[in-house]
């Protein structure tokens, strides 16, 4: 089987990878690993590693990236996670142990865990539902309000810078192709 130039490989009668500026790019660490497997294993199509590859290694990054803006803050991921889902629920900004889970993407055991730690906080209260006597509501309280105000000023700066990189023709282009491959997995 015939060898696939690989994404940032040099290509017979092309000029090369370039970044937005025509600048030629320099091979990245994954370009690296699919050339050293097209070298051994040259049957063997790599060519999703240029995708997946560099998805892997930039969602590390930007991980690190913004779970230090929620640390500055007294914040753990999933306590910023919670926080966010309250505030934006609008006044009074509530809602049910279940739904923070759903909305959160946790279970209901790692949401009481979450819970537990901003109720001792003081960031959140817990109490029995006017609706339902039977079930319970979450709440910030003004000290988690205030808290995650400033928390989403910071956060929404660090997104910003982290998408600095990019034009904003390439966010909504990457933007569109995400969504259509979340989409895809039912997400």
């Amino acid at each position: 089987m015939p060898r696939r130039p690989l994404p940032d490989a040099p290509v017979p009668g092309r000029a090369g990878p370039r970044d937005g500026a025509g600048t030629p790019r320099e091979p990245d660490r994954v370009a690296q690993i699919q050339q050293e497997w097209a070298r051994e294993r040259p049957d063997l199509d790599v060519t999703p590693q240029g995708v997946l590859g560099r998805l892997h290694r930039l969602a590390g990054f930007l991980t690190e990236e913004l779970v230090e803006v929620y640390r500055r803050h007294g914040l753990g991921e999933g306590d910023f996670d919670v926080l966010a889902t309250l505030r934006r629920a609008g006044a009074p900004y509530e809602r049910a142990p279940g739904e923070l889970a759903d909305h959160t993407m946790v279970t209901s055991g790692a949401m009481t865990k979450r819970v537990d730690r901003l109720v001792a906080a003081g960031l959140v209260t817990r109490r029995r539902s006017e609706v339902d006597g039977r079930g319970r509501v979450v709440a910030l309280t003004d000290r988690g309000r205030g808290l995650i105000d400033r928390a989403m000023d910071d956060h929404m700066a660090n997104e910003h810078r982290l998408l600095e990189a990019l034009t904003p023709e390439q966010r909504a282009e990457l933007e569109d192709l995400l969504t259509h491959w979340l989409r895809a997995y039912g997400g």
